[in-house]
């Protein structure tokens, strides 16, 4: 029986990858990719020649089965994605639970996710946090953030730069535009941005300064003092626009 390792890769500068990542890359029988487009140069940039195939989230649950019958078959499988380390807000959690759940064996090395040098270049704790990814984009939305208003862990959250500012403006809404928070903009990449501050001015800075490139946002823990206050505050608020709607 073969098996698959999961293979982080650079979320920006392509001297991230590590020595072991690269000869896994080398030795394995197959290289799964997100976009095999994107995968091709960061290939080429190593000088890795595999087989190298599609997977992402519009074809997984038709391609996990087969890709599972070709590790029990006897091939070392590596699935990457475009950046960062597959199934963190990337394909690969059917994958893995595939594999698992047949008995494959599965290596996950070390290597770049993107919240990891945002929060820490942050300044809030990140001794313990909440990672929530990416927010659902329309249903639900709302839901989740009255849920995290209490929330007393540093916050991370995954978003589009054609939506940060819109986001930062709902976090003000349920947060409070006081509450603090780090936009990591571009992480390792030439231009790298920390834009640190309350909710309401970095929700100001980039309403009047276009983001782009891959955003993490960090957003600062609720004091103690506010954990209910700020909850209950955000449900009357919503209770009451109910009520002003039904009638």
């Amino acid at each position: 029986m073969g098996k698959l390792y999961i293979v982080p890769t650079p979320v920006g500068n392509l001297d991230d990858m590590t020595f072991r990542a690269v000869n896994v890359l080398k030795s394995v029988d197959l290289i799964l990719a997100e976009d095999t487009r994107t995968s091709s140069v960061l290939l080429k940039h190593y000088d890795i020649h595999g087989r190298l195939e599609s997977h992402h989230k519009f074809n997984e649950h038709q391609t996990v089965p087969l890709i599972r019958e070709r590790i029990q078959a006897g091939a070392d499988v590596a699935l990457i994605s475009d950046a960062g380390t597959p199934g963190i807000s990337d394909p690969g959690f059917l994958l893995v639970r595939a594999c698992t759940e047949a008995g494959i064996d599965v290596e996950t090395l070390p290597g770049a996710t993107a919240f990891v040098p945002a929060i820490v270049s942050s300044g809030y704790p990140c001794d313990r946090f909440c990672f929530e990814g990416f927010l659902p984009v329309k249903k639900g939305r709302m839901t989740r953030l009255a849920e995290l208003a209490g929330e007393r862990r540093t916050m991370i959250f995954y978003e589009s730069p054609y939506r940060l500012v819109r986001t930062l403006e709902q976090f003000c809404e349920v947060f409070g535009g006081d509450r603090g928070c780090s936009v990591a903009r571009e992480i390792s990449k030439k231009f790298e941005e920390h834009r640190r501050g309350p909710l309401k001015d970095v929700a100001r800075w980039y309403s009047e300064h276009e983001p782009k490139g891959e955003i993490v946002i960090i957003v600062e823990g609720a004091p103690e003092k506010e954990k209910v206050k700020e909850k209950n505050k955000w449900k009357r608020e919503r209770e009451a626009e109910k009520m002003e709607n039904a009638n």
